[in-house]
């Protein structure tokens, strides 16, 4: 699967009218409705906040205002074309005073997303695990070989050493295997969507 990997903020204008693109990889809906708001609140005085997203198999687009499918749709076909998956795109559009027609909009609202996914890093990624793990200061050493392969994305150093990793799967499986046998402590696990080195 791809996404973007980071936040991308691109501006267009056209007939005086000013088409602000924010991409974000996302996860959750929740996610969505918090960017929606935090946008209305950065950009206050815009006519439209359009938007479109694909999360697995949920896929959503809005014109917010602008005639039908000249909007929300157009985006929501960039993102689909590019294969994106768990992305949001929102246009926020500042009128010019000069009106654009349909297919002077679907342009737009396309090409603002296009050229804003031109400055985009894609990625590949896929489910994996992230967990929380704790050990004594002896097994470092050990820890350390055992998961080279992953990423430990925080490091604590208490009573005992606390290891903050996510990876695959499959080295998940791998990796259980050796909890009992290292004196690890597993303290929490959950599901994330890891990319792909």
């Amino acid at each position: 699967m791809k996404t973007i990997k980071k936040e991308v903020s691109h501006e267009l204008v056209i007939q005086k009218s000013r088409f602000i693109t924010l991409l974000y990889p996302i996860t959750s809906k929740e996610e969505v409705k918090e960017l929606l708001n935090r946008n209305k609140q950065d950009y206050p005085s815009a006519t439209h906040y359009c938007y479109a997203y694909i999360i697995d198999q949920e896929v959503y687009c809005s014109d917010d205002g602008e005639p039908s499918k000249t909007a929300g749709r157009p985006m929501l076909h960039v993102l689909e074309e590019q294969q994106l998956n768990h992305t949001l795109a929102i246009t926020i559009r500042y009128f010019g005073g000069i009106k654009l027609g349909a297919g002077g909009l679907v342009r737009a609202y396309s090409n603002s997303v296009s050229e804003a996914l031109q400055q985009a890093e894609i990625t590949e990624y896929t489910k994996g695990i992230e967990i929380l793990l704790s050990f004594p200061y002896e097994e470092t050493k050990r820890i350390d070989f055992l998961l080279k392969d992953s990423s430990i994305i925080e490091k604590k150093y208490e009573e005992k050493i606390v290891y903050r990793v996510q990876m695959d799967l499959d080295s998940f499986e791998q990796f259980q295997n050796q909890i009992n046998q290292n004196n690890i402590t597993l303290l929490e696990q959950k599901e994330v969507y890891i990319h792909i080195k």
